[in-house]
């Protein structure tokens, strides 16, 4: 996630919430107003014990907290007083530091994926089936505007978190323009999925919960997996889509690709993750330990150095990035930047880089509500003393899918890359090299 800004007074995701709201007011026990007040002030205690900044860079964080209290006492919802909650927690203008609420008792699915381009937004991908197929929806459409809102670079992750969220919606009003620079406008229905409120987590019978959480986590590990995709002898294409792999498997990645002299790293759409993943990634391509930036905390400053693997890939090495690359994967493809190790193509990326650890609290003893924050505790300055954070990775190369493109499915990005390591691949043929696959339909 990127940052939340003021606007009229407020943050955009509490005017997204009271937007959302004015058609279905709602009532509120004591129940749920006190337990909201107890996850503010849990949360609270968390940010001003383990926040990196002792000073909130200006912000009176006591007076936020004292502001969320008052609206919450008076809130018609639980749902919104978590929104309130996350616009204290967003006022500190930090992409890591973030409210993880309560989850709901039901799953959403959109049918359809969306992300900047540029300047503009577009349709991705669209599900197989789904009713934002059937509505007529299709990759390449460009989003003007989602439920009123207009989308841009800066605000489109504050609609993605609220609407995914704090507050899931039955249905999007989309604000569209196709290939042709028509406009139109379609209201895409919500999939939505009932849960449990409790879930049996006890024993290991077959009907309990226990395993469809098994399932879904399988699931989860075998869609960000790491693939290949190789070109002759010459070229081989290696898709990591997070960071959260152990050493071994880094170097097994690593092993493969020392077969050949030319790599491209796809980081697109990776969001980041493990700090110790990124320095075992780091590691393989470089023959030296490699300082990644320097971690400056709320008692001290000390750098994170990513110490060279046994046996690192030496060959010509292309990263590709786009504005869904966020966190470990900025850092990597900067530092690729910064030693002249290799060329980092594709869109600038998201901007939201800061070293973070998610608190996981709960409340209740016989119904236990889980909730969290996730709260920066390390700014990171490159070695070249800037920080990437609300700033992002200029790729050496800009080089981005136009609405066409996303219509048929063609890749530019990796056949440019390829093209400049020597490799001629179509964009149709690069399309084809990690077939997208959606996780199952709930």
């Amino acid at each position: 996630m990127n940052r939340l800004s003021a606007v009229l007074g407020g943050t955009l995701v509490q005017l997204l919430l009271l937007s959302s709201l004015s058609h279905s007011q709602q009532s509120m026990s004591n129940l749920e107003r006190d337990r909201a007040q107890a996850i503010l002030q849990t949360i609270a205690n968390d940010v001003s014990k383990h926040y990196y900044d002792p000073n909130f860079h200006g912000v009176d964080w006591k007076a936020r907290v004292a502001e969320a209290k008052q609206k919450i006492s008076s809130a018609n919802s639980f749902n919104m007083s978590m929104s309130y909650i996350a616009a204290a927690l967003d006022s500190l203008d930090d992409s890591h530091t973030f409210l993880m609420p309560p989850q709901h008792a039901y799953r959403i699915d959109y049918g359809f994926q969306y992300q900047i381009v540029g300047t503009h937004c577009f349709v991705t991908r669209v599900r197989p089936g789904s009713d934002a197929e059937k509505v007529g929806l299709k990759p390449g459409d460009e989003i003007l505007g989602i439920d009123n809102w207009r989308v841009s670079r800066d605000n489109l992750w504050k609609l993605q978190y609220v609407f995914s969220v704090l507050r899931p919606q039955g249905s999007l009003r989309l604000a569209l323009q196709d290939l042709s620079g028509a406009q139109r406008q379609l209201d895409v229905p919500t999939k939505v999925k009932m849960g449990k409120k409790q879930l049996n987590l006890g024993g290991l019978s077959q009907d309990g919960d226990i395993w469809d959480i098994i399932n879904q986590e399988e699931t989860y590990e075998h869609l960000m997996r790491a693939r290949y995709a190789e070109y002759g002898n010459q070229l081989i294409a290696l898709q990591v889509p997070e960071f959260a792999f152990s050493e071994d498997e880094v170097y097994d990645m690593l092993k493969k690709a020392r077969n050949f002299p030319n790599l491209i790293v796809d980081l697109r759409g990776n969001p980041g993750g493990s700090v110790n993943t990124l320095k075992y990634l780091v590691g393989a391509m470089f023959d030296k330990d490699v300082k990644l930036a320097d971690r400056v905390g709320r008692k001290e400053a000390k750098p994170e150095i990513a110490k060279a693997l046994h046996d690192p890939y030496m060959g010509k090495v292309v990263v590709l990035v786009d504005a869904k690359s966020a966190s470990a994967a900025e850092l990597f493809a900067r530092v690729i930047q910064l030693e002249k190790r290799g060329t980092v193509v594709g869109d600038l990326t998201s901007g939201s880089v800061m070293e973070s650890r998610r608190y996981q609290e709960q409340l209740g003893a016989d119904t236990v509500i889980f909730y969290g924050a996730s709260i920066t505790e390390w700014d990171l300055k490159m070695s070249d003393g800037k920080s990437l954070e609300h700033v992002g990775v200029t790729p050496d190369d800009v080089v981005l899918p136009t609405a066409q493109d996303l219509a048929a499915g063609r890749d530019p990005v990796l056949a440019h890359a390829a093209q400049a390591l020597g490799v001629r691949i179509s964009p149709d043929a690069a399309g084809k090299a990690f077939p997208y696959e959606w996780p199952p339909a709930e």
